[in-house]
């Protein structure tokens, strides 16, 4: 980030630093982070000047957010010199090589069977399906994400607030060196279908945390038909979502997704 960011916004911002990243020789610092808590309605009034400012603006999560080091933000666990850019990559061969990834079985190390295996993914198996059609939005998705904003904040008094200098909340995951779903690749990959994301779905990144990430959609789907494909994606970009969630099969998976204006996906 080249400026400070209180010279390039019109909202007023609480105290805070740049976070440098402890990768490499220590020179990145990819990430501003506020120094205490954080309101939505903040969120919101940045999100708003981003198409000016060009920051991005992330209610930030922990991995425990009372163990006084707010992980991964303020002990510079980000990564940004070791990831590609996400236009680099093409998220519907991603999710297809995804797919097959995890949907292989392995009897020799698979603790479930063959068909066990694939009764998770049904009704599709080890077959990928394709992607999801694109659909006309419901509702604006700047205004459903700060309505997401504001729902995702109440109950979570310790959300701080991180900036990062991106042209989208897509790239903002990579510009800031984000390790989420590190186990699964790097983070440039899961950028590039996020940003499919925002242009077939409405989808806006509001908030992240150390292995998690939240976003609001303004296209979600109506039907169980499209519920599964989208479910089928979801499944290629995070399976520890239905691996060790609560919705053990693609189908049960699906159908809390209809008419749902947000996604959550965490790895393990």
């Amino acid at each position: 980030m080249n400026s400070e960011p209180r010279m390039l916004l019109g909202t007023l911002l609480p105290p805070g630093r740049m976070i440098r990243s402890d990768e490499g020789d220590g020179d990145a610092q990819p990430l501003w982070l506020s120094d205490a808590p954080v309101s939505a309605a903040l969120w919101t009034r940045i999100r708003a000047e981003h198409g000016r400012t060009g920051l991005w603006p992330l209610l930030l999560d922990a991995l425990d957010p009372g163990d006084g080091e707010f992980r991964p933000w303020e002990s510079g666990e980000l990564f940004p010199d070791s990831v590609s850019s996400s236009e680099t990559h093409d998220p519907a061969e991603l999710l297809a090589y995804w797919w097959q990834e995890h949907t292989a079985v392995d009897e020799d190390e698979d603790p479930l069977a063959p068909d066990e295996r694939l009764a998770v993914t049904a009704p599709f198996g080890a077959r990928w399906p394709g992607l999801a059609p694109r659909h006309t939005a419901v509702g604006d998705p700047d205004e459903l994400a700060d309505e997401y904003a504001e729902h995702f904040a109440a109950g979570r008094p310790h959300l701080r607030l991180g900036l990062v200098a991106a042209g989208c909340g897509a790239d903002a995951l990579t510009v800031a060196g984000w390790g989420g779903p590190v186990n699964y690749g790097g983070i440039a990959k899961f950028s590039a279908v996020v940003r499919d994301w925002e242009q077939r779905f409405g989808a806006r990144v509001v908030a992240v945390g150390f292995s998690t990430l939240h976003l609001s959609i303004a296209t979600p789907p109506t039907r169980m038909e499209d519920a599964l494909l989208i479910a089928a994606e979801h499944f290629a970009f995070c399976p520890d979502n239905i691996w060790q969630g609560s919705y053990p099969t693609l189908t049960s998976y699906a159908e809390q997704l209809v008419d749902i204006n947000c996604w959550d996906f965490w790895w393990d």
